[in-house]
């Protein structure tokens, strides 16, 4: 007897109740900490969907997710780097749908990862990086970068690091910036070819998990204090980064 897990997508029904699960946890966890839930669910996703699905629908759950944590945390969204930030989504996404070269294999990794551990460890972005200008920049960039490796929470929260000071502001407004760069995909999979049909019932519960999940994380927000947080953000940052390394030294060697 078909289950209705089993009806949700062309996966088993095992899988898609995993995927409904690490989506609340992983929702969860981006809500409490600021960064590191889509990266970690792309490598869960990786590990049991098809490789040419696994970016579209990542991009699509992880939209709902970033808008319903923009949504409970709306009043602390700085909207001067949303306004910025807006026209390099745009630049990067019409760059991403004509884009057919490819760096090579574990190159992104390396890029995003010293960006990261820059950020994290080195001296601070000069302050016109941190500009209309840079954001502009940073906007297009990374854009381009998450229609071929995914996850570029690291990147896009690196950035929003340096121009935040209080961890609202930042979970508020990284949360905007990455619901506008999801958007982005149903866009360019789509022009791509991509049929969402299929996978409409999965999206849906992984999505509605999802924002279970955030609501449960933002409550968790409210009980870290700065220190705590900045610490655990950094942290979360640096491992992850040193992740996208390894990732990318096994990728050059294959």
């Amino acid at each position: 007897m078909t289950t209705l897990f089993e009806t949700l997508s062309p996966l088993s029904g095992g899988i898609n109740a995993l995927l409904i699960i690490i989506s609340a946890l992983t929702s969860a966890f981006t809500a409490a900490v600021g960064v590191g839930g889509g990266l970690l669910m792309i490598m869960a996703m990786a590990q049991v969907m098809p490789a040419t699905v696994i970016i579209p629908i990542h991009g699509v759950v992880q939209l709902g997710s970033n808008a319903g944590r923009a949504a409970l945390t709306w009043q602390h969204i700085d909207r001067r780097t949303i306004a910025a930030f807006l026209p390099g989504v745009v630049l990067g996404a019409l760059a991403a749908i004509w884009l057919l070269i490819r760096l090579p294999a574990g190159m992104l990794e390396f890029f995003i990862a010293a960006f990261v551990l820059y950020s994290c460890w080195g001296p601070p972005l000069p302050k016109h990086a941190l500009g209309a200008t840079g954001t502009v920049v940073a906007g297009a960039i990374t854009t381009l970068l998450s229609s071929f490796v995914g996850a570029s929470g690291p990147m896009v929260s690196a950035f929003i690091k340096q121009g935040q000071t209080n961890r609202l502001n930042k979970v508020a407004t990284f949360s905007a910036c990455m619901s506008l760069q999801h958007l982005t995909k149903v866009f360019v999979f789509g022009f791509a070819g991509f049929v969402f049909h299929d996978w409409l019932g999965l999206l849906s519960a992984m999505i509605a998990f999802g924002f279970i999940g955030t609501w449960i994380g933002v409550r968790l927000l409210h009980y870290l204090s700065e220190y705590r947080f900045d610490a655990l953000f950094k942290w979360v940052l640096t491992l992850l980064s040193l992740r996208l390394l390894w990732m990318g030294i096994q990728r050059l060697g294959s």
